[in-house]
């Protein structure tokens, strides 16, 4: 029987395969084999191709080596796994930890839109402003940032969500909705918002948009993973609680 952290594990990799499949004709894909789940972009960008582990006891590294040597049409892309917090994986470095919230949607406590504020679904048209949006929030490069953006405009199971401040485009955030080993499920990643408008609670606006759609169609779980307290405690007002984390090895 699968436990509740389990579930929330099993979601955050069904939304990478997703992603996986969405970019497959531009050398990325997905697959599971050797005892994980492989995902990747086929971008030259290692926190965009990464696998996870399901079975330590049938991880074979070699193949899994060789599918992302195959990816980006042969010519390979940079790539790392997440595994379970507590498994004891002795391949590769440790990077980092990466934290994992739930929530049902019994527990979901809506967040109030904030003056001034407007929340709307992001098109192709928007792509742009969406990207240079996220690369000014998270201090990456603006071209990198458009290469992994786009495909999600307009594809089905992604949701773009971008917030105005008084008419002028200061938030973003992605869903990805999902129905595969977890059940029906949304992950919520790169909520961003400009330094200049932070503390209006748009992040929490636009969190709050994209669970609210995803529930109402359907989804029985969100899971989202904050990159620091601040943002956990965000997440915890709109009902979100900690769940198990997931350990990221790279250099294997």
């Amino acid at each position: 029987m699968t436990t509740p952290d389990e579930r929330v594990h099993l979601a955050h990799g069904d939304a990478w395969q997703a992603e996986g499949r969405l970019r497959a004709r531009f050398g990325g894909g997905a697959v599971e084999l050797a005892g994980a789940r492989l995902s990747s972009s086929g971008l030259p960008h290692p926190q965009w191709n990464n696998g996870d582990l399901v079975e330590l006891a049938r991880f074979d590294l070699e193949a899994v080596r060789a599918w992302y040597a195959m990816r980006a049409h042969g010519a390979g892309v940079p790539w790392g796994m997440r595994v379970p917090s507590g498994v004891p994986f002795q391949h590769g470095r440790f990077l980092f930890a990466k934290r994992c919230m739930a929530l049902a949607p019994t527990q979901f406590v809506p967040a109030s839109l904030p003056p001034s504020v407007v929340v709307d679904l992001a098109t192709t048209h928007d792509i742009d402003v969406v990207a240079q949006i996220d690369a000014a929030a998270f201090n990456e490069p603006l071209v990198q940032n458009l290469a992994w953006i786009a495909p999600h405009l307009g594809a089905s199971g992604f949701t773009v969500a971008i917030a105005s401040l008084n008419g002028e485009a200061v938030g973003t955030a992605t869903a990805v909705l999902t129905d595969d080993r977890a059940g029906r499920c949304v992950g919520i990643f790169g909520v961003a918002v400009l330094v200049g408008a932070r503390r209006h609670g748009i992040g929490a606006a636009l969190t709050s948009w994209l669970v609210g759609r995803a529930f109402d169609a359907g989804a029985t779980l969100a899971h989202l993973n904050p990159n620091d307290e601040s943002a956990a405690r965000l997440y915890g007002r709109l009902g979100f609680v900690e769940t198990a984390g997931l350990d990221v090895c790279v250099d294997l």
